[in-house]
């Protein structure tokens, strides 16, 4: 009852269309660009809710309905809505190629590797963090979320070497555009409304490795690495029992922007980027900005480092999901404050000195967190001559950390 077309790539640029529908649905360029039955009434696609109630009654009536779509409707688009309305049952789906597929095809490349991140009437925060994190990133734009807005966020966190390629009116053959530029370059400039999607590449890791399964790169085989896997100075590093923990309170997921608060050797700051958060690593020393540069790199993974002293330093930066606090001295309670005036799920900290358990706990209360912590001891198995083992004792930490109460909507915690 309702066959859905994929318009080609961008708009129906000679696109065939099925004959006998009763009603078309679809965006006015889609409409304008196909020749459609004379009798057929027209519904130019806008607000999606009005549409799907027509679409409702012509259904009711068993009356046969047409829908365009640009490139695969399949693909974030609007088969999830007429699936969930209607049934798949009652879907005749015809794609066309995505503009990511066509994308990537102008320039030649893969993109079996690929992430694929909408910003299209969503939040564009999680584009700019799953482009922080990964080397081959498609983002679909929309309003107040295109190459000029992601431009603009990945302007100085990204390295030198992100590239971004803005694919504008596929499939036209007079308007079609393939542009690569970096990304203070895509901010200066007015886009329009005629871009599909933006690429964004890491040029030191494209086209990528033969793939067996598609999309992001598998998740580490392991976590909470070994203090030698890290460079550091005089064991002043997060030791892994510590770390475990902290990653388990924290979550770093893909999409997220993580903290790394007096990050030291950033041992932190790397195994969240290797489970797909983008991090940002704060260091108030010369030499550990360069330690944690070096250990990013050895890991494969991006890290952006700010090198300053925090509280001030955190004012300049974009909003985190989750913090990690590993120093501060006399100003962790101010340092623990403003992490939990920012952060939108979790703040943990690390505290060596429990003097300073108490000021921690006062500042994730007072900013609306659920506080929670535990003191961690742990004894490591040493091996002594004669082929015999002793407990070695490490220091013991207070692991505490914040939990930001879920925001209900409608009795729904989010």
């Amino acid at each position: 009852m309702i066959t859905v077309v994929g318009t080609g790539t961008g708009a129906a640029y000679g696109t065939p269309v099925p004959p006998g529908a009763r009603l078309v649905v679809g965006a006015r360029r889609h409409l304008d660009a196909v020749s459609l039955p004379e009798d057929a009434e027209r519904v130019v696609l806008g607000q999606l809710a009005p549409a799907l109630d027509t679409i409702g009654e012509y259904v009711g009536k068993e009356r046969p309905v047409l829908v365009l779509a640009s490139g695969d409707p399949g693909f974030f688009g609007i088969v999830r809505a007429l699936a969930e309305r209607f049934g798949p049952g009652l879907l005749d789906v015809r794609p066309g190629v995505s503009s990511v597929a066509a994308a990537f095809a102008r320039i030649g490349l893969p993109w079996d590797d690929a992430v694929v991140v909408s910003a299209h009437g969503r939040d564009l925060r999680t584009a700019v963090n799953v482009c922080r994190a990964r080397a081959k990133v498609a983002v679909l734009t929309g309003p107040g979320a295109g190459p000029a807005e992601l431009g603009a966020a990945l302007a100085g966190t990204c390295g030198d070497d992100r590239v971004l390629v803005v694919a504008s009116a596929l499939g036209d053959p007079a308007g079609e555009r393939v542009e690569r530029l970096t990304p203070a370059e895509a901010a200066a400039r007015d886009w329009g409304t005629a871009v599909n999607v933006v690429l964004c590449l890491s040029g030191a890791r494209a086209p990528g490795p033969l793939r067996t399964v598609a999309g992001p790169p598998a998740g580490p085989s392991r976590w909470a690495l070994e203090e030698s896997e890290f460079a550091h100075r005089d064991s002043m590093i997060t030791k892994f029992e510590v770390r475990a923990l902290a990653l388990a309170r924290l979550g770093p997921r893909l999409g997220d922007l993580v903290w790394d608060v007096g990050a030291g050797s950033g041992s932190v700051a790397v195994e969240c980027a290797r489970l797909g958060a983008a991090v940002t690593a704060v260091e108030k020393t010369a030499d550990g900005v360069e330690r944690i540069r070096a250990n990013a790199a050895a890991h494969g993974v991006d890290v952006s480092v700010v090198h300053g002293a925090a509280p001030e330093a955190l004012a300049r930066l974009a909003d985190p999901d989750a913090v990690f606090v590993g120093g501060g001295g006399r100003a962790l309670p101010a340092v623990v404050t403003a992490c939990a005036r920012r952060a939108r799920r979790t703040v943990v900290v690390a505290v060596a000195a429990l003097d300073r358990v108490p000021a921690v706990r006062e500042a994730l209360t007072a900013a609306g967190f659920a506080c929670d912590g535990v003191l961690l001891q742990s004894s490591r198995l040493a091996p002594l001559p004669g082929d015999v083992t002793r407990l070695a004792a490490t220091n013991p930490v207070f692991l505490l950390w914040g939990t930001r109460p879920p925001v209900l909507h409608e009795g729904v915690a989010e």
